[in-house]
């Protein structure tokens, strides 16, 4: 075998691991344009991704040139290409994120000693598909199968920094307060949001109700899609230091939690 043949094979087997890696984030960049209402930027998708823009760039040309997606001429915006428009986007459902977390929901509230629920979009709004009881002997009430606003609570606000088109969505309507401490300008929104995105975690103070926090951090799947939200919620008191802000250990905790449930569900790179 000449040296040639075998510095070409050495190298093809060097570029399978990002060759596959490309086909992930493709695949998600696909869910990412089939779940939302009309067209997202490539800077929207990169965001969402949590890619270079380069990188999403990149992959966008390859999906426009075998036509899996199609460019808007007079926006610049991305749309999923006639043979994909029903694109099936129920690849993980419910019960599936339930059972990928739950095994370490219940490690999250033993090393926290808070509660902990585990959410995911549906219909604009964030529905509870996992929640363990804070550790203690207090009366608690089971939040599982109940829906929650998503501009006014952890979970949401990281569902929504990370889904361009949810977060679009929301902001043509009208926020709902709920508090007074509930943000219900668009601006004050959008900038919570990109800070959010740019921590990796999301917080809530009061925001849905008096007296409660909340600490909250992405899940993601393949490609580096958000499928999810895992977060621990409790007293101000208790989640929150002197000054208002998160305890750093539980922010710890509760990323540590994400960071393994999306391991599972082939997130390798979180």
């Amino acid at each position: 075998m000449s040296n040639v043949v075998r510095r070409s094979r050495r190298g093809y087997h060097r570029g399978m691991p990002g060759n596959v890696q490309s086909i992930e984030r493709a695949a998600a960049i696909l869910r990412l344009l089939a779940g939302g209402q009309g067209r997202l930027g490539v800077v929207e998708i990169a965001r969402s991704l949590g890619l270079p823009k380069g990188t999403a760039h990149g992959i966008l040309r390859t999906l426009q040139h075998v036509r899996f997606v199609e460019q808007d001429k007079a926006s610049g915006k991305y749309h999923l290409g006639a043979a994909l428009r029903h694109l099936d986007t129920s690849y993980l459902d419910a019960n599936e994120l339930r059972s990928r977390a739950i095994n370490w929901a219940d490690p999250l509230a033993a090393r926290s000693g808070e509660a902990v629920r585990v959410g995911a979009l549906l219909d604009g709004e964030v529905l509870v598909v996992h929640h363990v009881f804070r550790p203690d002997d207090t009366l608690q009430t089971l939040d599982m199968g109940t829906v929650l606003p998503p501009h006014a609570c952890a979970l949401g606000k990281v569902l929504l920094a990370f889904d361009a088109a949810a977060e679009a969505q929301l902001l043509r309507g009208e926020l709902q307060p709920y508090t007074h401490r509930t943000i219900v300008d668009r601006r004050a929104l959008a900038r919570a949001l990109a800070e959010l995105r740019e921590a990796g975690w999301g917080v809530d103070v009061e925001e849905m109700t008096v007296g409660q926090a909340g600490v909250a951090a992405p899940i993601r799947g393949h490609g580096g899609l958000v499928v999810g939200a895992i977060g621990i919620t409790g007293t101000v008191e208790r989640i929150c230091d002197s000054k208002g802000r998160p305890k750093p250990k539980l922010v710890t905790y509760v990323g540590d939690a994400a960071r393994a449930v999306s391991r599972d569900l082939g997130g390798a790179r979180w």
